[in-house]
Formats: structure tokens, sequence, C-alpha cells
């Protein structure tokens, strides 16, 4: 993975740092361990990311951004992933976390009225909510083992990549090559 795209697209820490509202943060923020650009930190920054992405939790941010330090991952990449449930992804993401956890505990799903209502959610969620848990920390496991072991083995593909590329570059005219 290159660190050249990555880095163009994150925060600079100072300018974080800078800011009035993330102040009681400065010392996390100014850790320079968490905004190292590695194979390992990138990928443990998805786990982390993804992980806290599938928890129907409030706080998401902060929950990654305190795996980010206690794994030794790239915090701004953390705290990104969680966006991945967004306000439009949040009920589709959510709706099957619930579906896994009605299939895993082996209960019948209950299927969404043609008129959603949060009345209906609040009366429902004595139901709902044993499954949604459950569903959603399956997800969550298998999705920040499955983010991590991507992204090392597309960081790993790409590093062979630009080796074969160095090596095609000095090749001498002539030379065979041993690969």
């Amino acid at each position: 993975m290159p660190r050249r795209l990555l880095q163009r697209y994150l925060p600079h820490p100072e300018t974080l740092r800078r800011q009035r509202s993330l102040r009681f943060m400065s010392h996390l923020i100014g850790n320079p361990t968490l905004w190292v650009l590695s194979r390992r930190s990138v990928a443990n920054a998805f786990s982390v990311g993804l992980f806290s992405a599938m928890l129907p939790i409030p706080f998401q941010m902060a929950i990654a951004a305190l795996g980010a330090w206690l794994a030794r991952a790239n915090l701004p990449l953390s705290v990104g992933l969680v966006w991945i449930t967004n306000p439009l992804t949040m009920p589709l993401i959510f709706y099957g976390n619930y579906r896994v956890g009605a299939w895993l505990m082996n209960t019948p799903a209950r299927q969404v009225p043609e008129r959603l209502s949060t009345r209906w959610i609040a009366e429902q969620m004595v139901d709902i909510l044993p499954a949604l848990a459950v569903g959603s920390v399956a997800n969550a496991i298998v999705l920040a083992l499955l983010g991590n072991l991507m992204i090392r083995l597309i960081w790993r593909w790409q590093v062979s990549r630009s080796w074969r590329a160095r090596r095609r570059r000095r090749k001498a005219p002539g030379e065979d090559d041993p690969l």
C-alpha cells in the first residue's frame, strides 16, 4: 500500500493539535507512534476501525481512538474508518448485523414493516437487541480479521511489485532474470 497515497489524504498531527476542540487529546494526537504508516500500523488501524464501525453504540470514534492507542495502530485511519457506518449506511449495516445475529442465535428474524417507524423499533427493541449485539460483535470480529489480513496481503504484494520493478530497472542488458 503506497505510503504517499495514504499521506496525501491523512491530516497532519500539528493541524489537529491546534484545533481548540481537540486540545484535551493533544498528548494522544502528538504521539508520533500513532501516525506511523507501516504495514503493521495500517493493518491494525483497519482492524480497530472496522471493529468499532460495526458496533451499534455511541462514541465509536472515541473507541476507535482508544483502540488505536492500545493496538499501536494509525490513529487517523482507525478513526476515519468508523465513518463506514454513517447516517446513510447505518440502517443497512445494523439490519444486516441483526440478521446475522438472529441466524447465529437460531431465532426467526423480525420482518420490517412496510412503513418503518421509530415507534416500531422502540417496541421491538427488547426482542431485537440480543440478536443485534451478537451479530454486531460477530461481524465486527470477522471484518477486523479480514481487513487486517487484506491490508497485509496488499501491502506485501505492493512491496514485492516495487522490488521487481526496481530489479528490472537495474538489470543490465543481456542478463537473465533469476525469477
